[in-house]
């Protein structure tokens, strides 16, 4: 019975999503003139690369370091220890970044 239910919402999704044509959202709204030469190939500096690597790190870090400081009242002194090594080799990690000038854009 609940489960007819939601099988009859799923079909209304689907034949509501059939009937929308995709198409004319991803075709140009305004026809211009074909670029006949150039090259669409773009090369970026390494430094860009380390740039965008060095903050997905810390970004990740940020993403482990969230679930600790929620439950840090109910956690023991050996959780402590570890997610402290966790964030002081995060550390030693942005200065040697820092040193080496990963984190400069110029």
């Amino acid at each position: 019975s609940a489960s007819i239910f939601l099988l009859y919402e799923y079909d209304i999704f689907f034949g509501i999503s059939n009937n929308i044509k995709f198409s004319s959202y991803f075709v140009p709204s305004s026809k211009g003139p074909e670029k006949l030469s150039g090259d669409a190939w773009l090369q970026f500096r390494i430094r860009y690369y380390m740039f965008a690597l060095v903050f997905v790190v810390f970004d990740v870090e940020t993403v482990f370091l969230y679930p600790w400081a929620m439950s840090f009242d109910v956690l023991c002194v050996i959780v402590f220890v570890e997610d402290l090594t966790f964030v002081l080799i995060s550390i030693v990690a942005l200065v040697y970044a820092w040193r080496k000038g990963a984190l400069e854009c110029s």
